[in-house]
């Protein structure tokens, strides 16, 4: 194996260099990257239910509840009952929650910006399908 196909080792040098940039640029607007996460799917899904937010994020139910209980607090969400099953909840975006959002997405464009700098666009393709692939060949686990 060539030392630069060292994935396991790349990819968790990166994560942790690429979370570590991203936690800054949330910081910077009183965020956690998994807040901001909420605010951007929020931003594109507006009263989605909680389970669609937590699943589309990949954050286990019970990690997502106590994520709701923080971001309500802070008044960047409210909870709304589902109509159709009152056992279920929904999530809205209040209007500091979506400025919020808005703000930290243009800070995330930059980073993501400097992750594609140097590549052509067929190259970012690729990229793009490889670490996707990924989510079908390591699925998440059953219970979270």
């Amino acid at each position: 194996m060539k030392a630069e196909h060292r994935l396991i080792f790349l990819l968790t040098v990166a994560y942790r260099r690429l979370q570590r940039a991203i936690e800054q640029e949330t910081a910077a607007h009183g965020l956690t990257s998994a807040q901001a996460g909420v605010l951007f799917y929020l931003g594109r899904n507006d009263e989605a239910l909680i389970g669609d937010v937590s699943q589309a994020l990949d954050i286990v139910p019970s990690a997502m509840t106590g994520l709701a209980d923080r971001m309500e607090r802070a008044g960047l969400i409210k909870r709304r009952r589902d109509g159709a099953d009152g056992r279920s909840q929904r999530l809205h975006l209040t209007a500091a929650g979506h400025e919020l959002g808005k703000r930290a997405a243009t800070r995330t464009r930059v980073i993501n910006s400097r992750l594609m700098d140097g590549f052509s666009e067929a190259e970012i393709d690729v990229v793009s399908r490889w670490l996707t692939s990924l989510q079908d060949k390591f699925p998440k686990d059953k219970d979270g």
